[in-house]
């Protein structure tokens, strides 16, 4: 089991569960979480989502190389992670991620996704993928920049900053830092969830309003034309 669903009185809690390869997702992950995904948003009862992962090097490495390798460049176009990512963000209830190590590459682009993120000094962000011939394209670009702004954004995507966490704080991207964000999390979340629910609901698409959809494609395409230029290499 790659992925594991808690429940906790009102708030659900979605566990990435694959240690031995620092919580990263191939295929079957994505289909996974997605799924774990349907299964909160048809029970009326949640009224928070929790993201966390198991172990205690990395909240999540990111997409599994091994299966990166193997993509097709029509693949990218309808990119599985960005799909799943943007499920998360566009939810009807607020989501919290909890960060307890590294959040690498699409890692860091599931923590973006989240409306909230809370981290432990220990963890860190980054984007290396311009160094491997790739941009974020889950997210990242779009999401990033909405939050930090395009300077910045630039230093961590084109430069390849490594973001500690408490300059992450400092930056507005985390909403807390904890020793211990899973726990931390939860009592966020709980929070939350006692809120009015309607309420909850329309001032999150009120604050979310401006349309990420462009941006999106942008990203989708971008990373068709950067795959398909590595097969012809």
């Amino acid at each position: 089991m790659t992925v594991r669903l808690e429940r906790d009185g009102p708030v659900a809690r979605i566990v990435l569960d694959r240690p031995a390869r620092a919580n990263a997702y191939d295929l079957a992950l994505l289909e996974a979480l997605d799924s774990a995904l349907d299964q909160v948003l048809a029970d009326r009862q949640v009224g928070a989502l929790v993201v966390e992962s198991t172990g205690e090097g990395a909240f999540c490495g990111g997409a599994d190389l091994a299966q990166m390798q193997q993509a097709d460049p029509l693949d990218a176009l309808d990119l599985r992670s960005q799909a799943v990512f943007d499920r998360i963000a566009r939810a009807p209830l607020v989501s919290v991620a909890a960060i307890h190590g590294a959040a690498v590459a699409g890692g860091f682009e599931l923590a973006l996704a989240c409306d909230l993120r809370i981290a432990s000094p220990k963890a860190r962000f980054s984007l290396p993928e311009t160094a491997l011939g790739l941009i974020p394209s889950a997210g990242g670009c779009t999401r990033l920049t909405r939050l930090v702004g395009p300077a910045r954004a630039k230093q961590l995507i084109l430069a390849g900053m490594d973001l500690d966490a408490r300059t992450a704080l400092d930056w507005g991207l985390l909403a807390a830092l904890v020793p211990e964000p899973r726990q931390e999390a939860q009592v966020w979340a709980a929070r939350i969830a006692g809120r009015d629910r309607v309420a909850l609901r329309l001032a999150k698409q009120v604050i979310d309003l401006a349309d990420d959809k462009p941006s999106l494609q942008a990203e989708r395409v971008a990373e068709a034309l950067l795959y398909s230029r590595k097969q012809q290499g």
